[in-house]
């Protein structure tokens, strides 16, 4: 029993070995503690769509919490943006006629990069997300199409957002 007990011991120490509590921000990223997030560049044919992907994008650097978000000018680092595109396609067509979508997925890519605020030359990440939903085609296409955009573009965000924390 004495032999158990001495064994036991050191094996719940080593099982816990190589964990770690928090985020594993890239190494260069380390000294970040706060990012400016400015209005995103809009190259999607969407109008209004880089405030609804800015919005997206600060929310879900507030929500995990690693960085805090700050003006240009006491930040850290700036998180510049560009809203790619919004694309759609259909998942599901109608039984009777194929040209006819039931149901649509929308894509939302975000190009972006993080410079460091001090040397604005000084590229510290860069990267691609990517966000997506789903849509029911209703009468009203458009307003389906608006209704599911914000999903798409939180998904992207917080995409995004793990790339900066986590580093994947």
């Amino acid at each position: 029993m004495r032999f158990f007990s001495l064994f036991l011991g050191p094996l719940l120490l080593v099982s816990c070995a190589g964990y770690q509590l928090g985020g594993s921000k890239p190494n260069a990223l380390k000294n970040v503690r706060t990012i400016a997030v400015p209005m995103f560049l809009n190259h999607s044919l969407h109008p209004r769509a880089e405030a609804l992907v800015t919005s997206a994008v600060a929310n879900a650097v507030v929500q995990d919490g690693t960085y805090r978000i700050a003006d240009r000018g006491q930040a850290d680092a700036i998180l510049e943006g560009t809203l790619e595109s919004i694309e759609y396609s259909s998942i599901r067509g109608s039984r009777l006629d194929n040209l006819q979508s039931l149901e649509l997925a929308n894509r939302v890519t975000l190009n972006w990069k993080v410079i460091d605020a001090k040397n604005p030359l000084k590229l510290l990440a860069s990267g691609k997300s990517i966000g997506t939903s789903q849509l029911f085609v209703s009468s009203n296409l458009q307003t389906a199409k608006n209704n599911a955009l914000p999903e798409a573009a939180e998904r992207a965000g917080e995409a995004l957002v793990s790339i900066l924390s986590n580093d994947y």
